[in-house]
């Protein structure tokens, strides 16, 4: 009955990949941008991050001092812990002007915080005097750096000594500088810094650790790597309009992806009201029917997400870069799945109450 009706079949099927579709790149660009929030912590390489209180994102301007860093050195379960220094700077242009940039001061040898994604150059290169590593996609806003092309940062002359790869963040891209360089080009005093990162000792729990740590630094916000990447992913999407923009476009493309489904399953079993009855009339009960419509929502299901994904998945390969991408994990495939079948079958209780009142008498009507 689905493909004998060629035209309704093509119809509901458009709608269910309608809504998978909307629904996978909506949430597929929410969550690229979350990615862009939160993969410094994921990135750094520290199991601890010890900021100023109050925290719920990565941003500059906010400090916490040099008796911080030592408390947490001499902690209990603390393998390591290091400074690093996190400011919007700027970066000049030979033809005049200047772009913004994120600088990041990491102290070698460990480089704890960054930096990663590197396709030119390594970070030890940030050794040697006055070295910076840029994003490689500013390169021509930079004003077409190479590699070992001077410019000014906030008026200080820094060599370009490598690149990354897609560190766009909603604040500028990231650039990296050993940490005194950092610290002397952002005039950040020397007893302060951004952020302390730290790593547990072997065998130890980051979470135990943590929590002994806020008992030792009542002055200054302590959370493992995790707890941190949630509380950014938690103030982007409920306490910011991205969650309310990106949710209000997903949700309005299941509800047109339902409406269509529900009208064409309707609308088949109008067209087919009379094979319903001989259906009936041969002995099928009304339980029989529901199970074959039940049959009928889960393939357009199956159908519908399949065609859809490998929409979404060519479309997530064609706009891939370092200023978008989407990120579309495994288990927002399953949940696309699960949610298409949901949306099918309860789309089908429109069509449900039509079958009810079918009758076998009508084959003879």
């Amino acid at each position: 009955m689905m493909f004998h009706g060629r035209a309704k079949l093509v119809g509901t099927l458009v709608g269910v990949v309608f809504a998978v579709v909307l629904a996978n790149q909506q949430a597929g660009t929410c969550l690229g941008l979350v990615y862009k929030n939160i993969m410094l912590p994921r990135n750094a390489g520290a199991d601890i991050w010890i900021t100023a209180p109050a925290t719920d994102s990565i941003q500059g301007g906010r400090f916490v001092t040099e008796a911080t860093l030592m408390a947490a050195r001499t902690a209990d379960g603390i393998a390591w812990a290091e400074p690093l220094i996190y400011s919007v700077a700027a970066i000049s242009k030979p033809g005049g002007g200047n772009e913004p940039l994120t600088l990041i001061g990491t102290r070698a040898p460990r480089f704890a915080g960054g930096p990663w994604n590197l396709v030119v150059g390594d970070r030890e290169a940030l050794l040697s005097p006055d070295s910076v590593i840029v994003e490689d996609s500013d390169r021509e806003k930079f004003g077409g750096v190479n590699l070992g092309s001077t410019r000014e940062i906030l008026g200080h002359r820094v060599t370009v000594v490598g690149f990354t790869w897609g560190l766009e963040s909603f604040a500028p891209s990231y650039a990296f500088a050993e940490y005194d360089l950092a610290r002397e080009l952002t005039h950040t005093p020397r007893d302060s810094m951004s952020f302390v990162l730290a790593g547990v000792s072997a065998g130890r729990n980051a979470e135990t650790v943590a929590a002994a740590l806020r008992a030792r630094l009542p002055e200054a916000d302590v959370f493992t790597a995790a707890q941190l990447e949630d509380r950014i992913r938690h103030q982007l999407l409920f306490e910011s309009s991205i969650g309310i923009s990106f949710g209000t476009s997903t949700a309005f493309g299941i509800i047109v992806g339902f409406v269509i489904v529900a009208l064409s399953m309707f609308s088949a079993v109008i067209d087919n009201v009379r094979e319903f009855g001989t259906l009936k009339a041969v002995g099928a009960t009304t339980f029989d029917l529901v199970m074959l419509l039940f049959v009928q929502a889960v393939t357009y299901a199956l159908l519908g997400s399949l065609i859809g994904l490998w929409l979404v998945g060519g479309m997530a390969n064609g706009i891939r870069g370092p200023k978008l991408a989407l990120d579309l994990p495994p288990a927002l495939t399953l949940i696309t799945v699960i949610g298409m079948v949901v949306m099918c079958v309860a789309a089908s209780t429109l069509a449900l109450l039509r079958l009810r009142k079918v009758e076998p008498a009508m084959v003879f009507r």
